[in-house]
């Protein structure tokens, strides 16, 4: 007797998983090739990333070149929007191009299925879908806080980057900010206006020009080119420069030495690695410390998704955003994911046309209708709704191999 069919959820070619700028970025460029999908995050609100950042966090790049596709940042050009424009802009932005995006949805598990489309298993309901789009941030998305933080004694206060806000979160006493990138930096030079604060870290350089002046303004369109087309996994220096920024952080921009040093900031190269009677210890003697915040970055966390795409160095092994082992799995959003810009709002629609162009290339013509329930007899596959055939060639084309982080083609200034 034939087996009852089984509802395995909602049939969509593409699922985007995550709602910030580089999910809507994706979205924008699906919707102009009329392909059918859906955008998932866990957000009440879209931009809601953005608001949780620290109340004084504005962006290193001016706002005519913060624009995402088809929409200009509505803001003075010259101007450093703060982190609630950029909320508002990309909220703006949703609603604008009216992409197809469900909120307050925490997407648990994404994987495969037996005939090589997707499974993406939410907190509401299940997705059959032949591609996923991975847009769920820049760096990852857990707090890394090294592991001695909890042998800090109970009564000091301690706050990774992510959780800080403004000093009035800080205990009366000195403060310890470990990590000295971009948030550490600005993080320690807001701390030092109301509290005696040490900044510790390996010294990530410094763009020598004030960010606001007019010399600056001559030298950002030079920085954005080298950013965008010099600076890439096509060029030696590039990769070299992808390694640095990812474990090691990038140079600093608006707050210089010289700023930390005028508002009292002492500045120590140590690591914390060592803990004494519950005090961290810097440069070999304990700090009585009464705050400490982790500027120390976030770790890629992949454990969701239920297909081996993780190298040795904790990364998604791809090639600008396709993942070439598992056809139909993509990323977007990754801190150098084709280039220096691509952490940026003036490069990630780039990464995004890229990533939909594959998705384009590969989808059945014309799009299928979407949306209905999916049901498959005697088992939980998709039934490859949208084109067994495609994918098994996109697999052929593709290869099995497992490639490299870094780009195979020759060293050479990317022209696009």
């Amino acid at each position: 007797m034939d087996k009852k069919p089984v509802d395995i959820g909602i049939g969509i070619e593409t699922v985007v998983v995550g709602a910030g700028q580089a999910g809507l970025a994706t979205g924008y460029h699906l919707q102009r090739q009329g392909r059918p999908f859906v955008i998932l995050d866990a957000n009440a609100r879209v931009g809601d990333h953005w608001r949780q950042q620290w109340d004084s966090l504005r962006l290193f790049t001016p706002a005519k070149y913060d624009a995402l596709p088809g929409l200009p940042f509505p803001a003075k050009g010259w101007s450093f929007p703060g982190k609630d424009d950029v909320a508002d802009y990309l909220e703006e932005y949703a609603k604008h191009w009216q992409l197809p995006i469900r909120l307050g949805v925490h997407v648990r598990r994404l994987s495969p299925t037996s005939d090589g489309g997707y499974l993406v298993t939410t907190d509401r309901e299940t997705y059959v879908c032949s591609n996923v789009v991975v847009a769920t941030g820049t760096f990852g998305k857990t707090p890394h806080v090294p592991a001695i933080a909890r042998d800090l004694d109970p009564a000091i206060v301690q706050l990774h980057s992510s959780e800080y806000r403004r000093p009035s979160q800080l205990r009366d006493g000195p403060v310890l900010v470990v990590g000295a990138s971009h948030s550490g930096t600005e993080i320690a030079y807001e701390t030092a206006g109301t509290h005696a604060t040490t900044l510790v870290g390996r010294d990530c350089g410094q763009i020598p020009v004030r960010h606001e002046s007019w010399r600056m303004r001559l030298l950002f369109p030079i920085l954005l080119f080298a950013w965008r087309h010099l600076l890439t996994r096509r060029t030696s220096m590039g990769r070299k420069e992808m390694a640095h920024l990812r474990f090691h952080g990038a140079p600093m921009l608006r707050v210089k030495s010289s700023d930390l040093a005028t508002r009292g900031v002492e500045r120590a190269y140590d690591r914390v690695e060592e803990v004494r009677s519950g005090r961290p210890v810097v440069g070999g003697e304990p700090r009585p410390v009464a705050n400490v915040i982790w500027a120390t970055g976030f770790r890629q966390a992949f454990d969701w998704i239920q297909v081996p795409i993780v190298g040795e160095d904790g990364w998604p092994i791809e090639l600008r955003g396709v993942v070439e082992r598992a056809p139909g799995l993509y990323f977007c959003g990754l801190s150098f994911q084709y280039a220096f810009s691509s952490m940026l709002l003036a490069g990630v629609g780039r990464d995004a046309a890229h990533v939909a162009s594959h998705i384009v290339a590969a989808a059945p013509s014309p799009a299928r209708t979407h949306g209905e329930r999916r049901r498959v007899g005697g088992g939980v596959t998709s039934s490859r709704v949208f084109g067994g055939v495609r994918r098994r060639a996109a697999s052929v084309v593709a290869g099995a191999r497992l490639h490299t982080i870094q780009d195979p083609s020759r060293d050479k200034v990317d022209p696009s």
